[in-house]
Parts: C-alpha cells; sequence; structure tokens
C-alpha cells in the first residue's frame, strides 16, 4: 500500500468531504449516483448531528481507514474518514465510502455518514 495510491484516494475523499462541508447534498447524491444514500438521508444525518461541518486539515487524510476489497473485476476500496466540524476540529461523525477505479478515476459511492 504504496502513498502513492494514498494520494490517489485521497483526491475523491476530499471532494466529499467538500461537498459535504458546502451543505451541497444534491452535488454529492449526484456525485455518488444516489447508489446508498439518498440526497434527504445525508441531509437528516447532518441536520441531526447538529453542528458545522467544515473541510478537513491537509494531514486530516493520514487517519483514513483503507481497505482493498477483494473480488472480480474492477478494483475497489473501503474507505472510512472522520469528518470536522466547526464547533470540535475532528468529530465522532464519520463517512464511509467505496472508491471503484475506473478509467478516469474511481466511481464514488457514499455509503454512510454515521456518529461512530
Amino acid at each position: 500500500k504504496g502513498s502513492n495510491m494514498t494520494d490517489r484516494l485521497r483526491q475523491p475523499v476530499a471532494l466529499v468531504m467538500r461537498l459535504l462541508a458546502q451543505g451541497d447534498f444534491v452535488g454529492l447524491a449526484r456525485l455518488s449516483n444516489q447508489a446508498r444514500l439518498q440526497e434527504q438521508a445525508i441531509r437528516k444525518a447532518v441536520s441531526d448531528y447538529g453542528r458545522t461541518l467544515i473541510d478537513p486539515p491537509g494531514d486530516a487524510f493520514d487517519l483514513m481507514d483503507i481497505v482493498q476489497l477483494h473480488g472480480d473485476g474492477p478494483v475497489r476500496w473501503s474507505i472510512s474518514m472522520p469528518m470536522w466540524t466547526k464547533e470540535e476540529g475532528r468529530s465522532d461523525l464519520a463517512v464511509e465510502l467505496t472508491l471503484t477505479e475506473n478509467s478516469d478515476g474511481f466511481d464514488i459511492e457514499l455509503n454512510d455518514l454515521h456518529v461512530r
């Protein structure tokens, strides 16, 4: 697991975090083709948490929990990443993603947003 791979995975994760921080739930749902989490579910998870999401600091991406999923077909990665809030800094809220490699990068699936 090279840092090169981590750098490649960081970009789509950072994009998801940015959309969450901006409250762009429509863009987020569109990005992940609404595969698992509908726009309303994402919005509700964020509003239930009741704090202001912000972009994580640059070094936060070292905290990504990355697991390569084995199976047939394209390479897939399961990623768990803590969220940051204005009120707390690193929060108990985590985003769970599945990234699938494709010819131009990754397909992004937003699986869950939960308190851990």
